[in-house]
């Protein structure tokens, strides 16, 4: 990588020949620098560079350095079957220096029901040969090498990881020692069918530098104690979130000065507010101020070798309701090398005379080990006996993503590994099977699906490829979504179909986790890239890609119809809007839905279920904590509130008063809508508008230039003198205190320097946007803007006295929500209207993209913050940190997104089985850092009750309008329909925000809609017309019960069509 800049594309690839390793030979010539003749993008010791654009989102997940320890890390990856491709896929993606894939197996038919990038064409050819290419798509910056020979051990000592999977235990042992040995890690990993298997050995010395990938903590300090055990105390009351043995730093303490960058200092928590640092009784007296944070410490781990730990399994449990599995699986996965050894083949699906015999394996194991089982479960048993023949495309996804995971850890010692044995079952699936099961049907049949059908059978596929889906999104999570259906064969059937909608196009950033798409692909849109790229994987998808948005706009095709073929949905969605609509729309159709979503390592899952569980919408999370306005404007103490202020300022200077100039120049009623706001904000629309055809108007780029100058002055200089003069550095408040104190941070004005490259990048970015919005072209030739810049008078600036500054978040309301000053607002509509001759064709509002960095968004956002950090004393934070937070970018890894796809699928196995008890489902809840997994019934959909009739979210009044004789009910029959068939009364009756009747109408009003038909009432209250492709409308009604009480009732659908 050493000759590649960041934001230029990735290298193209070398030809296939040269990554290909038939056999190995340790006395070749350059056979033992294979990996640095290979890789072009970097010399042997160079340091990895990183290409931010391609990474950007996995980099707020990892960081910079555990990246570039990864870019030094050659990965070895034995076995090239479902599990093998999807973990080198997530390793490749995640960036290591190299991945040599090994494999001597043939493609067999049967491989098809989960390798995805095999092809039917590929039946005979070697696993590895035919993976290779595909695989090496994913990620040019990675070397993607094949390896057909033995593994010798010459052969394994040039690797940092070495991967077995589905490895024979003999195979297991021989390589795990001599990697133990030889300070390589090690790790094992294998599925059958429902069950699967992961190994973790990193070595007797193993360095984690950070155990969970969570922010450091920072807090301010208010008081420190000078005491044995100092307490030191958050200012207002703010609450630490250390926990006992964390360790924290200090900085900016005036007094106690000895804790500044002070050594990292080990911590007892005394309460929410407070925490104990040990002896201070030899420091200075502390005054006032200062910032803890702490400090992430490395920790060290010792691993067993396979084989010691074999005898003596350390287990993480996945599910804490199967505490007893654990030790069971750990058995069970031995005893599958034993059978095969003894029998030449592996149990045949539910084959019940196999079973016993592999029962007794398993007994005979657990005798002879030294690590025993007191109480086998016959049942769990068999069940793993009928599935070890099983290959499932979502298990693959699950085990192979947490497996990838650990050998991220394993490169870059970022968070805790898996120590050491870890088992996952998804028993559940097979409830629905039931003691009807017959062994013919599933057997093989010489069909891509045989793996998946020696699990479920083959009538239990039919239905699979029976089903029609909708998926929306096809992004990270509906990549992968679509990579497992394509794989299990839903929608592949003649009467079946899978539906994906997506608007966005591909970006260079999504390449990272978004495997369907090619560096080629950039700019295409995302749905059809994808639907093409699954028809590749299984020729026999029937899928049709749209690029509408979900929501009101698109129900004329995403209507009645439509939804009702519908099986049910999948949502793969990133913003909580879209999420609630289609959940409400898979409520009103009663559809089953599939939720997920992923936050760096950490991933949920949730089924929704027809009267069964709760929705989507029934529970929320708690809203984002927002900034007081008062410390945004007047009193910043961190990057966050500086890099909040610069957004602000983004679109209060080049989006909004060009959208409220063009709005005065071409709507007619712009005043009219303007009277009719509330509180100062008509006066501050106004005043943008004169702004931005007036006084601030540009002719040419000079103009913006000396502009830019002028809004640098005002916002880091002149606003910084008028507010110390308002509240001079020494001024007290009313108790005695400082003012500059505790959260507030006295500010100091920063004067405009031509020859300070920040000021510098602060005008070019300012300018060219100003420019942009009036279409004036732009300029980035710095000796000319340098040139005019030496040319404008800066006037010198006198603080007033009378001007009123916000102290507090009421005042600023308060200032917000006053009336407007008529005769201020009459001057500005005057002085508008005597120029409105001279306003020009429509101004360009620009809209905040954080991913281009070649539009001067992000240099001005990160210019623009870290200025006013400069202000205020805070720390700067570079591009990187800056679009992470002003971009509101969600931190992403493909393995959390493989993951949480995986376990949606598995669910999606117990729809279409047709389970409809709760326990039989599993919502997830995750954390690869940790690992953390945690599994839980769905949570149940709450009933309510009127007139002795329960009912919950699911249900709801049904009404056919449209009577025998061909005529619609009007409202005084809908009322009394509900009074004879419901015995209740309704007393207000609602259709969106329409109120249509209520107990307190007028009775002249009343008198005229009682007879009208409920279509002509809704659309004359309404004043819009029914579209003609609606075929029912959704009432909420009010009522009282038989006794008069008010009751709570379902919703009503009103048919009429």
């Amino acid at each position: 990588m050493s000759g590649t800049s960041p934001s230029s594309p990735p290298p193209a690839k070398r030809p296939k020949t040269s990554n290909s390793l038939s056999g190995f030979d340790s006395n070749a010539k350059d056979s033992n620098s294979f990996h640095q003749v290979r890789n072009n993008n970097m010399t042997e010791n160079a340091e990895p560079q990183i290409d931010e654009g391609l990474y950007s989102r996995q980099l707020y997940v990892l960081g910079h350095d555990a990246m570039k320890k990864m870019g030094k890390s050659d990965v070895l990856i034995s076995g090239m079957n479902g599990l093998g491709v999807e973990l080198a896929k997530n390793v490749i993606l995640a960036g290591v220096k190299s991945v040599t894939i090994h494999d001597s197996e043939s493609v067999e038919i049967a491989d098809l029901s989960s390798q995805f990038f095999l092809r039917d064409t590929d039946i005979g050819k070697n696993r590895a040969e035919v993976s290779c290419d595909r695989l090496s798509d994913l990620n040019n910056y990675v070397d993607v090498n094949v390896y057909t020979g033995s593994l010798s051990e010459d052969f394994l000592s040039q690797f940092k990881v070495i991967v077995l999977v589905q490895a024979s235990v003999s195979q297991q042992i021989r390589i795990g020692e001599f990697a133990h040995e030889n300070s390589i890690a090690f790790l094992v990993a294998d599925t059958r069918g429902l069950f699967g298997q992961i190994f973790c050995d990193f070595g007797e010395n193993f360095k984690v530098l950070d155990t969970n990938g969570e922010r450091p903590i920072s807090c301010l300090v208010s008081s420190i104690t000078k005491d044995s055990e100092a307490v030191v105390t958050c200012a207002d009351e703010q609450r630490h979130g250390l926990e006992d043995g964390d360790y924290v730093t200090f900085k900016e303490i005036r007094g106690m000065v000895e804790l500044n960058n002070c050594e990292p200092r080990k911590i007892k928590s005394l309460g929410p507010y407070t925490f104990s640092i040990g002896d201070t009784r030899n420091y200075s007296d502390y005054q006032r101020e200062g910032i803890v944070t702490q400090v992430k410490m490395p920790t060290t781990l010792k691993f067993k070798s396979i084989k010691a730990s074999m005898s003596q399994p350390d287990f993480l449990i996945s599910d804490f309701a199967k505490f007893d599995r654990p030790g069971q699986l750990h058995l069970a996965f031995q005893a599958v090398s034993e059978y095969q050894h003894r029998h030449g083949q592996l149990p045949r699906p539910r084959n019940v005379a196999d079973a016993v015999t592999f029962k007794d394996i398993v007994n005979e194991i657990n005798e002879k080990s030294e690590f025993k089982v007191d109480s086998l479960d016959d049942d769990l048993l068999q069940n793993f006996s009928f599935n070890v023949k099983g290959n499932l495309a979502p298990m693959q996804a699950v085990i192979g993503s947490i497996a990838a995971q650990e050998v991220l850890k394993a490169c870059s010692g970022k968070f805790s590994p898996i120590q050491q044995w870890f088992y996952f079952d998804a028993t559940e699936c097979l409830k629905g099977l039931g003691a009807n099961a017959v062994e013919e049907d599933f057997q093989p049949c010489n069909c891509r699906y045989d793996g998946q059908i020696a699990i479920f059978g083959k009538e239990f596929q039919k239905k699979l490829e029976s089903l029609k889906y909708f998926v929306v999104g096809a992004g990270a999570i509906g990549c992968e979504i679509l990579k497992n259906l394509a794989m299990i064969g839903v929608g592949a059937g003649p009467n079946g179909h899978i539906y994906v909608t997506d608007m966005d196009i591909i970006e260079k950033s999504n390449l990272n986790r978004q495997f369907l798409f090619r560096p080629w692909d950039v700019q295409k849109p995302k749905s059809s890239t994808a639907a093409n790229f699954v028809k590749q994987m299984n020729p026999n998808m029937r899928i049709t890609a749209h690029e509408n948005r979900v929501g009101q706009e698109t129900e004329k095709i995403y209507n009645d119809d439509f939804f009702e073929a519908l099986s049910g949905v999948i949502n793969a969605l990133d913003n909580v809007e879209a999420r609630q609509y289609m959940d409400r729309r898979c409520v009103y159709y009663r559809k089953p839905l599939l939720e997920s979503g992923t936050l760096g390592t950490k991933g949920n899952v949730q089924v929704v279920l027809p009267y069964v569980t709760e929705s989507y919408s029934s529970s929320h999370d708690p809203p984002e904590k927002s900034i007081p306005i008062c410390t945004l404007k007047n009193f910043p103490n961190a990057i966050e509130h500086t890099l909040q202020w610069a957004r602000d300022a983004f679109e209060g200077l080049f989006k909004q008063p060009a959208d409220y100039a063009n709005q005065y120049i071409s709507d007619p009623k712009f005043m009219e809508k303007l009277a009719k706001m509330q509180g100062s904000q008509p006066m501050e629309i106004l005043a943008a508008v004169k702004k931005a055809l007036v006084d601030e108007k540009p002719t040419n780029f000079d103009d913006c230039l000396r502009w830019a100058v002028m809004l640098f002055q005002d916002n880091y200089y002149n606003s910084i003198k008028q507010l110390l003069f308002n509240f001079p550095p020494d001024q007290k408040t009313s108790t005695g205190q400082l003012f500059w104190s505790g959260p507030k941070r006295c500010p100091h004005p920063i004067k405009f320097d031509i020859e300070n490259q920040l000021h510098l990048d602060y005008v070019v970015a300012a300018s060219n946007l100003k420019a942009e919005v009036y279409g004036i072209k732009g300029s980035k030739d710095i000796d000319e803007i340098k040139k005019v810049l030496r040319g404008v008078e800066i006037p010198e600036f006198i603080a007033k006295s009378g001007v009123k500054i916000d102290v507090t978040e009421a005042e600023a309301e308060a200032r917000m929500s006053a009336s407007v000053d008529h005769v201020q607002m009459d001057q500005l509509i005057e002085s508008l209207a005597s120029k409105k001759s001279l306003t020009q064709s429509k101004l360009i509002d620009i809209e905040f993209e954080k991913d281009d960095d070649t539009n001067f968004h992000m240099d001005f956002i990160v210019a623009a913050s870290n200025l006013r950090a400069e202000n205020y004393k805070i720390e700067k934070a570079d591009r990187h940190k800056s679009k992470l937070i002003a971009g509101k970018i969600i931190p992403a890894i493909a393995t959390t997104t493989s993951l949480v796809t995986g376990l949606v699928c598995l669910e999606l196995y117990k729809i279409v089985m047709g389970l409809k008890e709760i326990d039989s489902y599993k919502n997830g809840f995750l954390n690869l850092a940790l690992p953390f997994f945690g599994f839980s019934e769905p949570i149940a959909a709450p009933s309510n009750k009127y007139n002795d009739v329960e009912f919950t979210l699911w249900d709801r009044f049904e009404i056919n309008g449209v009577k025998d004789d061909g005529k619609e009910m009007i409202l005084s029959e809908f009322l009394e329909y509900f009074k004879k068939h419901h015995n209740l009364e309704i007393t207000m009756l609602s259709q969106g925000v329409s109120m249509l009747y209520s107990f307190f109408t007028p009775k002249a009003k009343l008198q005229e809609r009682l007879p009208l038909p409920m279509t002509e009432l809704v659309q004359k209250v309404s004043k819009h017309r029914i579209r003609s492709h609606v075929k029912s409308l959704v009432f909420e009604i009010c009522c009282n019960d038989s006794e008069g009480e008010d009751v709570e009732v379902p919703y009503i659908k009103y048919n009429f069509r």
